[in-house]
């Protein structure tokens, strides 16, 4: 896991649009680097849509929301569709994003271990700097610490 002060790790990335974004072209701003386990399940659209309800908020802040899972780009469209997301999602199938961030990780449920992606927040400085980690998220009130961390 990546901690605070480190410099966060550049990528490239597909969004839900299909076009190609990386962390380096967004220098200047802040980013709000939020990873969620899967499209429409019940947290993690309920964290999505705590993050949409809050973008102007996070926007007045100097902030850039992108959300990142292991579904694809046409699975995030329709979730992106489906619940008026205003921010990027990132698609991450070959898990090199969660991986370069430490977020995919060994869980267990229900008895089983399975390898998945822990829900982690990363709030990155206009520098690349990671300024805030929040780690094993519970989605109640996640965005509104967010929003209080910038």
């Amino acid at each position: 896991m990546l901690e605070v002060g480190a410099r966060a790790p550049d990528f490239t990335a597909t969004t839900d649009t299909g076009e190609q974004i990386s962390l380096s072209s967004l220098r200047g701003k802040k980013v709000v680097l939020y990873f969620y386990p899967r499209d429409n399940t019940p947290g993690c659209t309920q964290e999505a849509c705590d993050f949409r309800d809050r973008e102007e908020a996070l926007a007045a802040k100097g902030a850039v929301v992108l959300g990142v899972s292991t579904d694809s780009a046409a699975s995030h469209e329709k979730f992106k569709a489906k619940h008026a997301l205003p921010f990027t999602l990132l698609a991450d199938p070959e898990k090199e994003l969660v991986s370069a961030y430490g977020v995919y990780q060994e869980k267990k449920q229900y008895g089983r271990s399975f390898m998945g992606v822990v829900r982690t927040t990363f709030v990155i400085d206009a520098d690349g700097v990671i300024a805030n980690v929040f780690e094993k998220v519970k989605v109640k009130g996640h965005a509104d610490a967010v929003l209080d961390s910038l």
